[in-house]
């Protein structure tokens, strides 16, 4: 029997090589995934009624960075309780990301295997 998902996960990453390779991964795990390329725009993908279990976050992103994104999402009850995994190359950031609603902090690049344990727990 196929894996069972509640909702996509949304990959908000600005390196397009990242975010395809990310994107390339859990599909071939059988997740499905939405993509934006910043804040705004996976604000954008939330707002289209897209449903996800959990989203991919990096921090340092042109025209609406994590740190906003997250801020926004927040303040909407449709979207507050998705659980978030930051991605980021700064390990200092990192460590300060893991607040309420973080589930966890991953350091570029991503370990594939650490990635899958935490999809696995949300979605």
């Amino acid at each position: 029997m196929g894996a069972r998902h509640t909702g996509s996960i949304l990959i908000v990453e600005d390196d397009p090589d990242v975010r395809g390779a990310l994107a390339a991964f859990l599909e071939t795990q059988g997740y499905p995934v939405v993509e934006a390329e910043h804040g705004r725009e996976a604000l954008r993908q939330l707002e289209a009624g897209n449903v996800v279990c959990l989203i991919l976050l990096d921090l340092f992103m042109p025209e609406m960075s994590g740190w906003m994104f997250r801020a926004e999402q927040i303040k909407d009850s449709r979207w507050a309780s998705i659980p978030v995994l930051v991605l980021t190359a700064d390990s200092a950031a990192a460590r300060r990301a893991v607040t309420p609603g973080i589930v966890g902090a991953m350091t570029k690049p991503v370990e594939f295997d650490r990635l899958l344990d935490v999809v696995r727990q949300h979605c």
